[in-house]
């Protein structure tokens, strides 16, 4: 009876600490997304993330082939479905990407580049809780063959092309204002720049 007394206590004395430190937390921080997260944060995310990738999945290779017309594919896919947090280099300067939290990952860079191709389509396909990054799994083999696609993408950032870039700007959505914007610039360019209701 005695030693479940101090056992009782001991969980009740952690749950308390964890209780406060959380509390701490979330008034020093304001849950703010403009925040970056501080060091410790961020290697235990990526722990966490490591460890969640199922050991199989972490040692599987790319079974596409890098043929220029995957690679082709794979970046108006990733124009598509990636490029407005991550942008068309992988930066992940883009609005969207930095007001996420934690930001959106250079992606060029070593803490991505050394990630397995199986952990690269483990994020692609099942996304990462508590960020910006959604799941794209579809359960088809289809939508598996286009997030292997897209690992042969972010392996490519760091030598893609100005030109892959400017295809990929063509391939990117775009906001209706961005749209209303560009036929306004268009209208005034060709000299119909009367108000619509004028003529």
């Amino acid at each position: 009876m005695r030693s479940f007394a101090w056992w009782l206590g001991g969980v009740l004395s952690g749950a308390i600490v964890i209780a406060a430190t959380l509390a701490v937390y979330v008034r020093t921080t304001g849950l703010d997304s403009r925040a970056q997260p501080g060091a410790f944060e961020a290697s235990l995310a990526r722990l966490a993330r490591r460890q969640a990738v199922p050991g199989e999945v972490k040692s599987m290779r790319n079974p596409v082939n890098p043929t220029p017309d995957v690679l082709a594919e794979g970046l108006a896919h990733f124009a598509d479905h990636c490029a407005i947090c991550h942008g068309d280099d992988g930066a992940g300067d883009t609005e969207m990407g930095r007001g996420l939290y934690p930001k959106a990952p250079d992606m060029r860079l070593a803490s991505t580049q050394s990630l397995s191709d199986g952990e690269l389509f483990y994020v692609i396909e099942h996304g990462i809780r508590f960020t910006g990054m959604p799941a794209w799994r579809t359960g088809t083999s289809a939508g598996e063959d286009a997030s292997w696609q897209l690992v042969h993408v972010i392996r490519h950032l760091p030598h893609v092309t100005e030109e892959e870039r400017e295809r990929m700007k063509a391939l990117m959505p775009r906001s209706p204002e961005a749209i209303r914007h560009e036929i306004e610039e268009e209208r005034f360019l060709n000299g119909d720049d009367a108000p619509e209701g004028s003529r």
